[in-house]
């Protein structure tokens, strides 16, 4: 056997002349010979070409482009020559259809030599404009959803095989699909679907598990050209949804929408509580949240201009209380100890089970969750991420209501969950908001003047630039959100307005009127407008019980890793995408490590649901490396009390900080008293500005 590279297919020596094939951008080659039909040599290479209508040219989905010159680097010659002539079919479709310049139909395109061949990544046929990019990130396909064309025998009296029987047959001689089910719902349709299709139908196939059954979930007459399924991820205060065409992989559209539940409570515990009291609470969220995903199933298909009945698979994410009230589930025992999940692994049901209003035989899926307060979300974002591929320890985080916390490499993955509260949300913050128009969402503040700018969710300008109060008063200044209360504590402590433990130094006084007596404790004034907002005394405790929460949980875990830092950490979350590295380590939020290695990821469980989504493969690779996560449940480790107290000084009492050191200059600690006076601990360096 010789090989020409390391995906390329084996062959003997009497084949050694045989024209090799070049695929890109895959980069996959193998030898063929004379005569094989190109998507033939793609799917042998397993290189993803799609193909609806079984190579009869009909589809057009399989289109390819041959690339002429000389490669040196793969040490190909490639030319048109090296590719047979149009066919009667190809040339057929390219006159009913139409068929870009330089672009075949690799069903029909037979290798004559050598060829270096591109798959373009807008093959697919009458292909849905983008309107939002959800990930860069390259899925390979393999959707549990397939998409098969037949021209089935007409009825024979001498032959007296059902119309379901002979499509069965043809499914299995042309596809090579063998005990197929079918969806209870389509046996009554399927002879007038054959009838109005002349006998030429096209199914759609669903197969999860390469162990179960496949199922027949669609049929239409003639040629169906395309299938789309939706990835969702159900957040306590969100809900995001992508559209996705199953046969090219492309984002049709996305969209979220606020989750209806939090007219029964802001935080996940306080609906259990609400579902405990009311004897329809259940009911009620439940069907809540339903109607907000078949909204915005509507919302994501008017926007791509998809048929919502065209989506045949989906996919779903969500924290575990979340997950039982989508699934019907009654979530009062995540309320209290041990927090038990009814159902921990993946589950699999016909959509419509779920009143969820799709395609009739489309099928729902949803990741596994890996423990009582660390969800299906978690797993997904644990999927995209892929900490169990590292050789480098990777922190995972989720900062939201509570927490998801997970930590690991290749060799060992832990897991935990950190009751973080509302605060970094807004909540429980005096002039705190949700991010929206109006938020401020960045503060700066001079540490010589201590006089702050701040950025405005809906203006593009900074408070100290010209023009920013004309834009401001479009929007107004309503509130601060989420991201820059993190900032403006952080700030207040690298300029001394607050000490490492927290409390606000009455004696900054003295240099600026923007720090305000209220009773025995002070504040800092942000901004003095129609709204006036203040950081006080009780917001910035509020953040320090918060940021505690997280980083006792997190230093709990890498304690059972036995490090003492981390390589890399990841803010998943949307969030967490808003979150400056800089000012949540300064806050002690994370652990030390190289602010280079520290990035927001996004709706990183949004991004493991679509990939769930358009690869079944990874379905079990998740649900495999969820059974191997270890689950740590903080409320029961008796040193995680310590590493709290220890995580409420700023950044850290005990935690050394070097790398955060080598960009910021931290200041020389300083003790007061509750009421802001007493000592001030000695002179502060200060650090250096951007």
């Amino acid at each position: 056997m010789r090989i020409e590279g390391e995906s390329e297919i084996n062959m003997t020596e009497a084949s050694a002349k045989e024209p090799l094939v070049l695929f890109m951008p895959s980069g996959k080659r193998g030898r063929f010979p004379v005569g094989t039909p190109v998507l033939e040599a793609a799917r042998k290479l397993g290189v993803y070409v799609e193909s609806v209508c079984g190579g009869r040219a009909t589809c057009g989905r399989c289109q390819i482009e041959v690339q002429e010159g000389n490669f040196a680097k793969h040490k190909i010659v490639s030319s048109l020559d090296h590719i047979s002539e149009k066919g009667p079919k190809e040339e057929r479709y390219e006159k009913v259809r139409g068929l870009p310049e330089g672009r075949r139909l690799s069903c029909s395109a037979l290798i004559l030599g050598d060829l270096v061949v591109d798959v373009p990544q807008d093959t697919v046929i009458n292909a849905q404009v983008v309107r939002k990019a959800a990930t860069d990130r390259v899925i390979e396909r393999n959707a549990a959803v397939q998409l098969c064309y037949v021209e089935v025998d007409e009825p024979d009296m001498h032959k007296p095989l059902g119309d379901l029987d002979r499509l069965k047959v043809m499914l299995e001689k042309d596809w090579g699909w063998k005990d197929l089910l079918i969806a209870p719902h389509l046996i009554p349709e399927v002879q007038s679907i054959l009838r109005k299709g002349n006998w030429g139908v096209t199914a759609a196939i669903h197969r999860d598990m390469d162990s179960s059954r496949p199922f027949i979930v669609g049929l239409w007459p003639g040629l169906k050209n395309e299938a789309y399924g939706v990835a969702c991820d159900i957040g306590s205060t969100t809900i995001a949804m992508h559209l996705v065409s199953l046969l090219s992989g492309r984002i049709v559209a996305s969209s979220g929408t606020s989750n209806p539940q939090i007219r029964f409570g802001e935080d996940l515990m306080s609906r259990v509580s609400y579902v405990m009291m009311n004897p329809d609470g259940r009911e009620a969220m439940t069907k809540a949240v339903r109607e907000a995903v078949n909204s915005l199933i509507g919302k994501v298909c008017t926007e791509g201009e998809v048929d919502r009945h065209d989506i045949l698979d989906m996919v779903f994410v969500a924290n575990p209380i979340m997950h039982h009230l989508f699934l019907g589930i009654d979530p009062t025992e995540l309320g209290q100890a041990p927090f038990a999940l009814a159902v921990s692994g993946a589950l699999q049901y016909w959509a419509h089970e779920l009143d969820i209003d799709v395609n009739r035989g489309a099928r729902l899926y949803t990741l596994p969750c890996i423990a009582g307060h660390v969800g299906a979300d978690a797993a997904g974002a644990t999927l995209a991420e892929g900490p169990y591929r590292q050789d480098r320890m990777m922190l995972l985080v989720d900062v939201g209501t509570n927490a998801e916390i997970v930590l690991g490499n290749k060799h060992r993955v832990v897991a935990a969950s950190s009751p973080t509260g509302p605060a970094f949300e807004g909540a429980e913050i005096s002039s705190g908001q949700r991010a929206a128009p109006g938020a401020i969402e960045r503060v700066r503040i001079d540490p010589s003047t201590l006089e702050p700018k701040f950025r405005v969710i809906g203006v593009d300008k900074w408070s100290d630039e010209e023009g920013f109060a004309q834009d401001a008063e479009k929007v107004g200044i309503t509130g601060i959100c989420g991201s820059a209360i993190i900032e403006v504590v952080a700030e207040m402590y690298l300029t001394g307005l607050i000490s490492e433990d927290g409390v606000v130094d009455g004696t900054m006084a003295e240099r600026s009127p923007r720090v305000l007596q209220n009773g025995r404790t002070f504040s800092y004034l942000l901004h003095d407008g129609e709204q006036r907002i203040t950081v006080t005394q009780n917001d910035i405790r509020a953040i320090q019980l918060a940021k505690s929460a997280l980083y006792a949980g997190i230093k709990l875990l890498m304690e059972k890793q036995g490090v003492d830092h981390v390589d890399t950490i990841r803010f998943a979350g949307a969030f967490g995408s808003f979150i400056d590295p800089k000012y949540a380590m300064v806050l002690g939020l994370i652990p030390d490590c190289d602010l280079n290695e520290v990035k927001a990821v996004g709706n990183a469980a949004g991004t493991g649901a679509l990939m769930a989504l358009l690869n079944r493969d990874h379905r079990r690779e998740i649900e495999r490396e969820v059974s191997r996560i270890e689950k740590i449940e903080t409320a029961l480790e008796p040193h995680f009390q310590q590493l709290f107290v220890n995580a409420m000084a700023m950044p850290n009492k005990v935690d050394p900080f070097p790398e955060l050191a080598k960009v910021v200059t931290l200041p020389e600690r300083k003790v007061l008293s509750d009421d802001g006076g007493g000592e001030g601990g000695g002179r502060r360096r200060r650090r250096s500005r951007e």
